[in-house]
This record gives C-alpha cells, sequence and structure tokens, in this order.
C-alpha cells in the first residue's frame, strides 16, 4: 500500500515537472512572437473639414468610419493594431491648444475587434489638423519590439500647426534609423494636400495615395495593414570604404550605408564568369538639401577602366533617388577562371545651405544581385562601350559605302556634264 503510495506521489511529481518544463517554454515564445510582431497604427484626422459630404454622397468622416470598420474585421491576428486620431477633442480658436490635440484612441496591442470598432463609433469631426505632432505621439506608441512598424495617416488637409512641418518631422524619424514606414490616404485632390503626404510617405518609404471613394480607401488600408504582416527583408549594415582597395566585400543582399554630402563610397562583389551583377543603390535626402542633384553608381575593374555605369538626378521634388546597373560577365572556357573583383562606387551630387548638418551622412540602401547570366554574354567593359561596338561598327561601314556611292555619282554627274 505504501509502495503504491510512493509511486503514485512520484508520477504526479513527474508530471507536474514536465507541465512546468512546457508552461515555461511556451511562455518564452509566446514573448517571443509578441516581440517580433508587425505593429500598425492608423493615425485619423478628425478635424472639421472631415464634415464634408464629398465621398460617394457620404462625408469624409462616414468614409473612414466604414473604412476603418472593413480593416478591423480583416486584420490579421499577428498584427499588432492601434487608433490614433488628430483634431478630435478641441473645437476652439487657441491654436496652441489646438496643435496638442492627438490622442490615442485604441492602444496598439492584441486587437479586440469590438472594442476598437466602439471607439471609432464615437469619433465625431471637431478641430484642427496637427499632423506633425500626431506623427511624433504616434511614431512613440510604436516604440518597443523587432518586428515591422507602419503608420498609416488618413488625412484631407494640411497641416495646421506649423512652422513644425510634417515632412521634417517625418525626415527625423527616418533619420532615428527606426524600422519604421509612414504611408499616407488622400481624401481631397487638392495639389497642396497631395505634395505634402507625398513627402511625408517618401521620407520614410512609404507611399501616398489619392482617395475619392469608399471602397478605395478600404481597400487600401486593408493591403498596408496586410503589407506589415509580411515578412521583410532588413537590411546588413556596411561601411563602405574610400578606396577600391579598401573597400568591403559584399555578396548577394541589401546593405545600408551613410553617405556625406559629394562623398563617394566603394565596394566590391565577386562575379564569377557565366554570371550577371545587378546593383541597385538609392539615397535619402533626410534633411533640407538645394534642388538639382544626382547619384552615380559605377562598376570599375581593381584598375580603375570603366564598365557600366547608372545615373539619376532629381529637382528637389522626390527625398530619394535612385539608380542601378547591370554587368554580364561571359562564359570562360577555362573551368577553373576565377571570379572578376568588380568594385562599385557610389556618388551623389547632393548640397546644402550653410548651417545643416551634413553628418551622419545620408541614408544609403545597396542591393546586390549576382545571378546566372544571360546566354552569349559579352564583355561590356570594352573600352566603356559595351555592345555599343555593333552599332558603331554599323555606323562606321554604313557612312563608309554611302561616301563611296556618294563618289562614284559626283565623278559620274561630272563627265555627263563634261561631255555635253
Amino acid at each position: 500500500m505504501i509502495t503504491r503510495q510512493r509511486l503514485a506521489a512520484g508520477v504526479c511529481a513527474l508530471l507536474a515537472f514536465l507541465a512546468a518544463g512546457i508552461a515555461f517554454p511556451a511562455g518564452a515564445v509566446a514573448d517571443e512572437t509578441t516581440a517580433l510582431a508587425p505593429k500598425v497604427e492608423l493615425l485619423l484626422d478628425v478635424s472639421g473639414s472631415m464634415r464634408a459630404r464629398d465621398i460617394d454622397g457620404e462625408s469624409r468622416m462616414a468614409a473612414a468610419k466604414q473604412a476603418f470598420n472593413e480593416v478591423l474585421d480583416a486584420t490579421p491576428q499577428e498584427v499588432q493594431l492601434g487608433i490614433r486620431t488628430l483634431g478630435a477633442n478641441y473645437s476652439g480658436d487657441d491654436r496652441k491648444t489646438g496643435c496638442k490635440d492627438t490622442a490615442q484612441l485604441y492602444p496598439v496591442g492584441t486587437l479586440d475587434r469590438t472594442e476598437a470598432k466602439t471607439a471609432v463609433a464615437t469619433l465625431s469631426p471637431t478641430g484642427w489638423t496637427p499632423i506633425g505632432p500626431a506623427l511624433l505621439k504616434a511614431a512613440d506608441d510604436l516604440q518597443g519590439g523587432e518586428g515591422t512598424r507602419r503608420i498609416v495617416l488618413i488625412s484631407d488637409g494640411e497641416d495646421t500647426c506649423q512652422p513644425l512641418d510634417p515632412c521634417q518631422v517625418a525626415r527625423e524619424i527616418a533619420a532615428k534609423g527606426i524600422d519604421l514606414t509612414i504611408d499616407t490616404l488622400g481624401l481631397v485632390p487638392n495639389l497642396k494636400v497631395s505634395r505634402q503626404l507625398s513627402c511625408i510617405a517618401e521620407a520614410t518609404g512609404g507611399s501616398y495615395t489619392s482617395v475619392e471613394h469608399k471602397e478605395q480607401l478600404s481597400d487600401r488600408v486593408n493591403q498596408l495593414v496586410d503589407r506589415a504582416a509580411d515578412p521583410v527583408v532588413k537590411p546588413v549594415a556596411v561601411k563602405g570604404a574610400d578606396s577600391c582597395t579598401a573597400a568591403p566585400v559584399v555578396k548577394s543582399g541589401f546593405y545600408t550605408d551613410r553617405e556625406e554630402f559629394s562623398q563617394h563610397r566603394w565596394y566590391r562583389v565577386e562575379v564569377a564568369p557565366g554570371k550577371e551583377l545587378r546593383a541597385s543603390v538609392s539615397i535619402a535626402a533626410d534633411r533640407q538639401v538645394h534642388p538639382d542633384y544626382g547619384v552615380l553608381l559605377r562598376a570599375v575593374t581593381v584598375h580603375g577602366r570603366e564598365i557600366v555605369r547608372g545615373e539619376s538626378a532629381g529637382t528637389g521634388r522626390t527625398d530619394v533617388v535612385s539608380t542601378g546597373l547591370r554587368y554580364p560577365k561571359a562564359e570562360s572556357d577555362d573551368e577553373d577562371a576565377p571570379a572578376e573583383v568588380v568594385c562599385l562606387q557610389v556618388s551623389n551630387s547632393f548640397s546644402a545651405a550653410s548651417g545643416v548638418k551634413t553628418t551622419p551622412g545620408m541614408p544609403l540602401e545597396l542591393t546586390v544581385d549576382v545571378v546566372d547570366g544571360p546566354d552569349q554574354a559579352s564583355d561590356v567593359a570594352s573600352f566603356g562601350l559595351g555592345r555599343g561596338w555593333w552599332l558603331l561598327g554599323a555606323l562606321v561601314l554604313t557612312g563608309f559605302l554611302a561616301g563611296l556611292l556618294w563618289g562614284w555619282i559626283s565623278r559620274w554627274r561630272f563627265s555627263v556634264w563634261r561631255t555635253n
């Protein structure tokens, strides 16, 4: 009897130990999942202008509420979602007070759809349009964790709280290196509004969409929330050098660096025979710069001979300028032929007025991909002309034949003239 009791006690103790052993890892996994969960905050303009009835015969506020309800129903389970408002509580004329009118309607976290919908139903168009202050607060709401973070701003007007420029606020958020994207949706086809919202989005690599119909608004917000749940490739930090010989070797991947005004950064890539190098670079102007700027990406041999280049120019209408290049390396008859070392040079022609900080450098993103090359790839490095040799040869031959023909016709006409 005693033996059975001891055996039963031992079994119970073993089961309790196993249960505890399973429970703790499960809790750790849950905490890790929460830390990696994507976060989205919907930032809604509830200023007085949202009363206007110009979206499918309904008010802008009604269209936004309907879109929010549909989005809340379709939000993926793994997404932590929150809602913040701007201009929802103060209807007075005091600008200082109106520019502080931003509040978190629903905290960022695991979504309770019923509670969130109830909160949205209480909204009524009220006051000012403090976009800049609301963006700063929304960025704070999304702090913590390692997952992707996204702000979706829906507005129908310009910020009314200058000089806190919302575009500059977005640039400052991007300069902090936070993995945060701001997407904007404009409810009015107004040029000034679209320029401001476009600038806010482009500063963080987001998108701007002009919306004129309820269905379009719901679909677009749903797309952006779903996109937050998609796996994102994070860039690897790399530090380019001042020369090719000292440059770091990079393989296929996505890299991030910083480059100061009018600076050159070098990176090296190994390209085996039969492979093709595809590279692209983007530089973001995260501070006030002069218009008329450009970015140059060059592929150069270790001996300094240019292979191919890509370049792009901007005029101040966008905060990001990008360019790219392709270099196919021809197959070799020697199976043991070594890979060619290609030097990538990134240059920029940005400039800024006095007083604008030049350090740290502007954010630079470099994408490198070495893939199987095309059939019959030729040496595009030939004197920097690449396949242009074929065109040059054809033009020379055409000119030579045309010269012979014209000379023969001229001599024939001259002989006929003398005979007559």
